[in-house]
């Protein structure tokens, strides 16, 4: 799984978060690139949610 593909099966927006929050996304696709997804999510399991009601993906 890559990290585009995480963010939507989050169901978060990878160009507005990339966009809105640079730091804290390509410090999360670092971290998400050394380790196994669940791991990941396990670790930002609050955050996620978090950013998923900030950077949703947007269905038209």
């Amino acid at each position: 799984m890559t990290f585009d593909e995480y963010l939507i099966s989050k169901k978060i927006d990878r160009n507005l978060f990339q966009n809105s929050d640079s730091n804290l996304f390509h410090a999360w696709e670092n971290a998400f690139n050394q380790i196994h997804p669940l791991s990941f999510t396990e670790q930002n399991k609050f955050i996620v949610n978090k950013i998923r009601r900030k950077y949703p993906i947007k269905v038209d």
